[in-house]
């Protein structure tokens, strides 16, 4: 491997996220503002170390017993790319050689999220754990390109009607101990569509036409094996799909702050955030998500 393709910082650090092994636990937050990093990061009960990078902010501590950190990764399935990609080798690389690891160390990965669902009957401010993703993205086309083969993707490819030009959708999961959890928690399951974008990409207009989802109405409407698409965000089929490829687990949890269907937003959606934060950092004090 050439200094091109793992690319370290002057003090050893990884090249985007600006930190060194020592400064990242295996169990990892992530949020897309790094202004939330700081609102997980209270719910600590000790912080050992603090660091930002452009959109990178990660801070490190203890919770309970445990040690986790939680980093921000910024928008979009571009962005988990290279957040998961230099994460992963902090922990499988040697980082001065590039060589693997002879004991690479598995990660886990909650994200923390928002989202607008697209099925009538979930309501805001609810909690909703990812089973699965589509990646509406192109992400996984680069790293496995046969999870576009997963029937439920080549079903929602020929219901949707979409043209050739179109990239065709992927499949990836989470992983399913973790998601146990939220369940016991209480958190309602989904299948997540992950676009590349926040507005045509997610069926909204401003001053432009929408020519693929019209509304979400064929969203709405699909169905493979009594499995609805129930949600929308930017980043989770890129982190479910790299974790697989990686050896890692996650799980995305989305607090719904607007509901498609009803044209409904949130009108508390800080509260409901920070209570998704507040039960989700109580939950790994007590022994979830292990």
């Amino acid at each position: 491997m050439n200094e091109a393709e793992l690319i370290l910082n002057d003090d050893g650090s990884i090249y985007h996220l600006g930190i060194r092994p020592e400064h990242c636990a295996p169990l990892i937050v992530t949020v897309g503002d790094p202004d939330r990093v700081p609102t997980v990061s209270q719910f600590f009960d000790r912080i050992d170390y603090t660091n930002r990078k452009r959109e990178i902010c990660i801070h490190t501590g203890v919770l309970g017993s445990r040690a986790v950190s939680v980093i921000s990764t910024g928008m979009g399935t571009d962005n988990i790319d290279i957040v998961l990609n230099e994460l992963d080798a902090l922990f499988s690389l040697d980082l001065k050689t590039g060589k693997p690891l002879n004991s690479p160390i598995p990660l886990t990965f909650i994200r923390l999220g928002t989202s607008g669902a697209i099925q009538d009957n979930i309501e805001l401010d609810s909690l909703v754990v990812a089973e699965a993703a589509i990646g509406f993205d192109n992400l996984m086309h680069y790293y496995n390109p046969s999870m576009c083969e997963h029937p439920l993707a080549i079903s929602l490819y020929n219901h949707l009607r979409m043209p050739k030009k179109i990239n065709h959708p992927y499949f990836s999961e989470g992983d399913s101990t973790l998601i146990n959890d939220c369940v016991k928690l209480g958190m309602e399951e989904g299948i997540i569509a992950t676009s590349s974008g926040f507005y045509a990409p997610q069926g909204r207009h401003l001053r432009t036409k929408n020519v693929l989802f019209h509304n979400n109405n064929n969203l709405l409407n699909f169905n493979y094996n009594n499995c609805l698409i129930t949600n929308f965000d930017m980043e989770t089929a890129g982190i479910y799909g790299l974790s697989c490829v990686l050896g890692h687990r996650a799980i995305s949890i989305s607090a719904i702050l607007a509901n498609r269907f009803h044209g409904t937003f949130s009108e508390q959606p800080n509260k409901a955030v920070f209570n998704m934060i507040e039960r989700v950092t109580n939950a790994i004090k007590n022994g979830f998500f292990l």
